[in-house]
């Protein structure tokens, strides 16, 4: 849905025409995949979602007057008061972390300055704590674009019905919505990685099999909509929002748009081949109105593929990236949420790309003693207990994630970017970072929770003085950002 789009709604007969293109393209993907020379450098690349907040820690729906400010390398996203990063591809060998470090903290800087010109200010977190119901039932949650208007149309078109939000732990959140609004809560850290097409499928296995373990890391979305519930609840919140199906439809195993998969994979064709055989097409633009190529170079375009592609929302994605010179294939790793600060994402980039790298190596793979069941169980696991979660791994059964990752997967992610050449002091410096958080055993979401009982407001959700309590935590959760130190070592006494 990056792309915008000419219209807010489409014709039964835009759908069909829209459905027989896709039909076709599989089948030119198939041949392209088949008989084309691919980009093969196995570069890596970011995106940042953010929140905009005012002085009083509420959102800001500004989103429009900040990125007036700002290249095309930052983009709008659902809510008005979200903005995205996007850094530019880069090597990871030699000082490859630090340029990515760097060029994220430089472009955040942008975002800030842009933020304060309009009154506002930026804040990289999973989901935004002083987010309320209320001001996700006004019309001044969404971006006034097409292709957002069009989004939320084909999503409650498709539904039928109200979304429902049923999410709890410590404590529940039921309501239902008259369109896709929760969805802007969930801001992530995006994560690109690009392969080879015969190496695909080893990369994206090896992304399904640690992504229990990457968002009990990674968890920073512990409290939403006021209320304390999973650890990473944009994972729930993310599937309820944009599911396309009734109760009826949910009951007789129709797959989500928002999905974790359901087997491991032989080739990248096999995503795009479920994506056309499971889902029905929810955005059908028209290539000529979308002002897409057939041809890019001497790449196929495949517009209504890769749009396809752009409306099923898995959690590690396959991407078609066409070009002038040669096409290239890439995973883009959506598990994670954003922030807490920069070392903390980019201690995450290294962990993820370490441990794809070394397992994508092994002639004996993880995914071949771990079921997919298993896979998607530690990746729920993971979502709703954080750093407390226990999952399964080959040889050593039921686990718990810190001492998982402490005692056996940070070794391994140190060989994989061994593999990477990635330069000795950067390894040490970010896994350093994952290996005090598994340690301590704080990481954004659980800092935010114990925090929030420092505040001493023992009260129930919705109240004036959990509000309170919440804005009080969001503001020492930004002075913690601005010192840049790692989320596991800040004092959870505000």
């Amino acid at each position: 849905m990056g792309d915008a789009v000419s219209r807010d709604s489409y014709t039964p007969k835009q759908r069909t025409q829209y459905r027989n293109y896709l039909l076709d393209e599989l089948e030119v993907f198939d041949k392209h995949l088949q008989k084309a020379e691919f980009v093969d450098h196995g570069t890596i690349g970011l995106e940042l979602e953010l929140n905009l907040v005012d002085e009083n820690a509420a959102p800001a729906g500004c989103n429009d007057a900040v990125l007036a400010e700002l290249s095309d390398e930052y983009q709008a996203e659902v809510g008005r008061y979200n903005v995205e990063v996007n850094h530019p591809p880069l090597s990871m060998e030699g000082d490859g972390l630090t340029r990515l470090h760097n060029g994220l903290n430089e472009r955040l800087h942008n975002v800030q300055e842009a933020a304060t010109a309009a009154g506002a200010r930026m804040a990289m977190i999973g989901t935004l704590p002083t987010v309320t119901t209320e001001f996700l039932k006004s019309p001044e949650w969404m971006t006034k674009e097409n292709r957002y208007a069009a989004l939320t149309n084909s999503v409650m078109q498709a539904r039928g019905e109200l979304v429902d939000i049923d999410i709890a732990r410590e404590e529940r959140y039921r309501e239902s919505f008259e369109d896709i609004a929760t969805e802007s809560t969930c801001t992530s850290m995006q994560l690109h990685l690009q392969v080879a097409p015969d190496r695909f499928a080893d990369a994206w296995n090896a992304s399904q099999a640690i992504a229990g373990v990457q968002v009990a890391l990674g968890a920073n979305s512990p409290l939403f909509l006021g209320h304390r519930v999973w650890h990473e609840s944009r994972i729930p919140i993310f599937q309820q929002s944009m599911d396309t199906r009734t109760a009826e439809l949910v009951n007789q195993g129709v797959r989500p748009r928002v999905w974790f998969g359901e087997r491991w994979i032989t080739s990248v064709f096999d995503l795009f081949e479920e994506n056309v055989r499971y889902f029905s097409p929810l955005i059908p633009e028209g290539r000529a109105e979308a002002g897409k190529p057939i041809m890019d170079g001497n790449s196929p375009g495949l517009h209504y593929l890769n749009l396809q592609n752009g409306t099923i929302w898995r959690w590690n994605r396959p991407i078609y990236d066409p070009s002038t010179e040669l096409s290239h294939i890439r995973v883009e790793n959506r598990i994670l949420p954003a922030g807490p600060t920069t070392i903390d994402i980019i201690a995450d980039a290294a962990f993820y790309y370490g441990m794809v790298k070394f397992l994508g190596e092994q002639t004996r793979p993880v995914w071949s003693r771990l079921t997919f069941t298993d896979a998607t169980n530690n990746f729920f696991a993971g979502a709703r207990d954080g750093l407390g979660a226990r999952v399964v791994w080959p040889t050593l059964g039921r686990i718990d994630v810190s001492n998982l990752v402490l005692n056996h997967l940070l070794d391994q992610a140190r060989l994989g970017l061994e593999m990477l050449e990635v330069d000795e002091n950067l390894i040490d410096k970010y896994l350093g970072v994952i290996e005090g958080r598994a340690w301590r055993r704080q990481n954004g979401a659980s800092w935010q929770l114990d925090a929030l009982v420092s505040t001493g407001a023992g009260t129930k959700p919705g109240s004036p003085e959990r509000q309170d309590a919440l804005a009080r935590v969001l503001e020492a959760y930004l002075e913690n950002q601005k010192t840049s130190a790692p989320v596991h070592t800040w004092s959870t006494d505000i």
